[in-house]
C-alpha cells in the first residue's frame, strides 16, 4: 500500500512538472490566459492613444504655465526614494508601482483636472537620482497609458530635455556626482573629469 501512494504521488508530480513544457509546444489558443492581463488591450490602448499623446506634449514653459492653473497636478511616478531626492517642485509622488484605481481617484480626484507628467528622461544630468532609462522604456510611456487607461484624459507631458541645474525646471535637490572607483583612475585618467552639472 506504502508503495503505491509513493509511486502514485510520483506520477502526479511528475505529470505537474511536465505541464509548463507541455504549454510550450502548444499553440497560443490553447493556453491558459490570465483575465487579468490583457497585452491585447494594452496594445490598442497605445496605438489609440498615439496620436493624442502626441498633441499633449509641451516644452518646459507650456508645462510651468499649466502647472500655474489652480487644479493642475505635477505627478512624478518615479520611485519614493528618488522623488525624495528631488523633484520639480510642487510635484506630488504616486509611484508607478502603486497605480490602482483608487489610489489614483483618492490622489488625484477630478479625472477632468490637468495632470502634468515628466521622468527621468526629461533630463540629460544622468546622475542620482535621474538616471537614465532606455528611450522606449522612458516612464512618461507608460504613466500616460496607465493614466489615460484609468480615465484621466488632460494629461500634458513635458517635451524635450534639459538639466536639473537650469531655473525653468524648478528643481528640487542637488544632483550628486558620480562615485567614481580609485582604481579605475588609475586604468583611465580621464574618468574623473566626468562630473554632475
Amino acid at each position: 500500500m506504502k508503495i503505491s501512494a509513493i509511486l502514485a504521488s510520483a506520477t502526479i508530480l511528475s505529470a505537474l512538472s511536465l505541464q509548463p513544457a507541455i504549454a510550450q509546444n502548444q499553440p497560443p489558443s490553447e493556453i491558459a490566459v490570465n483575465p487579468q492581463v490583457d497585452y491585447a488591450g494594452f496594445l490598442r490602448l497605445t496605438e489609440e492613444l498615439a496620436e493624442y499623446r502626441a498633441e499633449r506634449l509641451v516644452e518646459m514653459d507650456q508645462f510651468n504655465a499649466i502647472s500655474q492653473q489652480e487644479d493642475a497636478v505635477i505627478l512624478d511616478t518615479r520611485s519614493a526614494a528618488s522623488f525624495k531626492q528631488g523633484h520639480i517642485d510642487g510635484a506630488i509622488n504616486i509611484p508607478f508601482s502603486d497605480f490602482t484605481e483608487e489610489k489614483l481617484t483618492k490622489i488625484l480626484g477630478d479625472k477632468s483636472r490637468p495632470i502634468l507628467i515628466y521622468c527621468n528622461n526629461n533630463f540629460r544630468d544622468n546622475v542620482p537620482p535621474i538616471r537614465l532609462k532606455r528611450a522606449p522604456l522612458a516612464l512618461n510611456i507608460p504613466t500616460f497609458i496607465n493614466l489615460y487607461g484609468y480615465g484621466y484624459e488632460n494629461i500634458y507631458e513635458l517635451n524635450g530635455v534639459t538639466h536639473m541645474t537650469d531655473p525653468k525646471a524648478r528643481w528640487t535637490g542637488e544632483p550628486r556626482a558620480f562615485t567614481i572607483n580609485p582604481a579605475l583612475l588609475t586604468q583611465n585618467p580621464n574618468a574623473g573629469e566626468r562630473r554632475a552639472n
